[in-house]
C-alpha cells in the first residue's frame, strides 16, 4: 500500500453525531486473554484498527483460530496452540505483544518473544513485567529474545514497582490459572484493566478488587468460553470532545461510557471546556468558556498525568491543542515520558505560542490563531491526533504525514470526521 497522508482544510465547525469505538487498549488485553481457554470466545465492539489486527495475527501464528464475524466482532478459538515462538516481525509492531506472556505461561508454560514495538515516546521499561512473572514462578532468560518457561505458576504476593498498566494485565493473565491466590499491590486500575478482570470473571475466573490498586486473583483450574463486549475508548471520546471544541462545533458522542471521563472532565474544565452527559452519550455545546482557570492567587496552573483515576498521559497532547485556543497560560508537565512533548514544535510552526521548557514541560499561552499551509508529520498516535485537531482548527490547508501512526489508535477517523462536517481527505503521497 502506498504511503498515505491526510489533507485537511481547517475552519469547519463539527456538527452532528459520532459513535464511540471500542477501547483499543482493552481489546489488546482481551485478545491475549482468549489464550487462557480451549473454548471459543466472542468479543464485541472491537475496534478494527491496525494494532488490534496485528494482535489477532499474533494469536493466529501461535495456532489460535481468529475470525472476524463482522467489522467489530471477533471470534477466537485457542484450542490448538502449537507454537511457543511469537512472530518477531509482528511483535515488533506493537508494544502489547508483551501481553502474550501471561496467558501462554499460565496455560502452556512456555513462550519465546522478542522485545516489543509501539510508540517512540520515551523509555518504557519491561522490568515490572519480568519481576511479576518471576514472582509467580516463571524462569526468564534474555539473549535478544525473552525465553520464558515454568513448571506451573503459583499464586504469590506481588508489589509492582510501578503501577504499569500492561504489567498489571500480564500479572492478572498469568495468575488466572495459577495454583492458589495472587495479590497484586500497586496495581493499575485503568478502564481496560477493569475490563480484563471483568472478562476473566465472565469466563469463570475469580478476580476481586476490580477498579482498585489491589487486585486479588484466585487461580482456577480452567476457564470456559463466553461473550464479552468491549467498552468505549475514553481516549477516543476525549479526542472528539477536543475536536468539537477547537473547531467551535457542536457534537454528540454516542455510547461514550461517561463513567470513565471524570478526571478528563475535571482537567478539561480547567481549560474552559464543558459538556453534558445525556444517558450514555456526551453532548459538547458550541458555546464554550475557553478561559483557563488559574490556581489560587492567580498562579499559572499545572496539568500533569497521574495513574488512574488521574488524568491519562495519552490525553496530554489533546489538552495542549485545546489550550492553544483557550485564554490564559498553562504549564503541562509530562513526567512519565520524556519524548511525548517534542511534537509541540509542529504546533509552534502553525502559530501556537508554546515554550518547551525541557523534555518534560511546555508552557502554552492562548488563544492563538493557528495557520495551515504546513506539511507536518505524526510521531505517535496521540501526537498525530493532536495535529489533526490543530489542522481542523487552522486557517487554510494542512498536510499530515506518517498517518499510519494515527491509524493505530483511531478507527475510521476521516470517515467519522467527514460525517460531522470536517474537510479531511486521505491521499497517497506521490513520488
Amino acid at each position: 500500500m502506498p504511503t498515505q497522508q491526510f489533507v485537511i482544510e481547517g475552519g469547519h465547525p463539527l456538527q452532528g453525531e459520532i459513535v464511540a469505538s471500542g477501547n483499543k487498549n482493552a481489546a489488546l488485553a482481551l485478545l491475549p486473554a482468549c489464550l487462557l481457554t480451549d473454548e471459543p470466545i466472542i468479543l464485541e465492539n472491537v475496534p478494527n484498527i491496525k494494532d488490534v489486527r496485528v494482535m489477532g495475527k499474533l494469536l493466529q501464528h501461535l495456532g489460535a483460530q481468529v475470525d472476524w464475524l463482522d467489522e467489530q466482532t471477533v471470534r477466537v478459538h485457542a484450542q490448538n496452540i502449537d507454537r511457543d515462538q511469537v512472530d518477531q516481525e509482528l511483535a515488533s509492531q506493537i508494544r502489547a505483544s508483551t501481553l502474550l506472556a501471561g496467558p501462554m505461561l499460565g496455560r502452556h508454560h512456555r513462550l519465546n518473544i522478542a522485545p516489543p514495538g509501539g510508540d517512540v515516546i520515551g523509555r518504557r521499561r519491561l522490568d515490572t513485567h519480568i519481576l511479576a512473572l518471576e514472582a509467580l514462578g516463571a524462569t526468564i532468560d534474555y539473549d535478544g529474545m525473552f525465553r520464558m518457561h515454568t513448571q506451573g505458576l503459583q499464586g504469590a504476593k506481588i508489589l509492582l514497582d510501578e503501577a504499569s498498566v500492561t504489567a498489571t494485565e500480564n500479572a492478572i493473565l498469568a495468575a488466572a490459572l495459577a495454583k492458589g491466590t495472587t495479590i497484586i499491590r500497586n496495581a493499575a486500575a485503568e478502564p481496560h484493566v477493569q475490563q480484563l478482570c471483568e472478562m476473566i470473571n465472565v469466563l469463570g475466573g475469580q478476580v476481586e478488587g476490580i477498579g482498585t490498586n489491589q487486585i486479588i486473583v484466585h487461580g482456577v483450574e480452567r476457564l470456559h468460553g463466553g461473550t464479552f463486549r468491549v467498552g468505549a475508548d475514553y481516549l477516543e471520546v476525549g479526542s472528539y470532545i477536543g475536536a468539537a471544541v477547537v473547531t467551535g462545533g457542536e457534537l454528540t458522542i454516542k455510547n461514550a461510557d461517561p463513567q470513565y471521563l471524570d478526571m478528563i472532565e475535571l482537567v478539561f474544565r480547567r481549560l474552559g471546556v464543558i459538556w453534558e452527559v445525556r444517558g450514555n452519550d456526551i453532548f459538547v455545546p458550541r458555546e464554550q468558556p475557553l478561559v483557563i482557570q488559574t490556581d489560587l492567587g492567580g498562579n499559572i496552573p499545572e496539568i500533569k498525568p497521574q495513574i488512574w483515576p488521574g488524568f491519562p498521559t495519552d490525553m496530554m497532547s489533546i489538552a495542549i491543542v485545546i489550550a492553544t485556543q483557550s485564554s490564559g497560560a498553562v504549564l503541562f508537565h509530562e513526567w512519565m515520558f520524556e519524548g511525548r512533548l517534542f511534537f509541540t514544535d509542529r504546533l509552534e510552526s502553525m502559530g501556537a505560542r508554546i515554550i518547551l521548557c525541557d523534555p518534560h514541560r511546555v508552557l502554552v499561552q492562548g488563544p492563538t490563531v493557528l495557520l495551515g499551509g504546513r506539511t507536518i508529520s505524526s510521531p505517535d498516535i496521540r501526537a498525530g491526533m493532536s495535529m489533526v485537531l490543530a489542522a481542523l482548527s487552522a486557517h487554510g490547508q494542512t498536510i499530515i504525514r506518517n498517518i499510519q501512526q494515527i491509524d493505530r489508535g483511531y478507527m475510521h477517523l476521516e470517515e467519522k470526521l467527514r460525517s460531522v462536517g470536517a474537510n479531511i481527505t486521505r491521499m497517497p503521497i506521490e513520488g
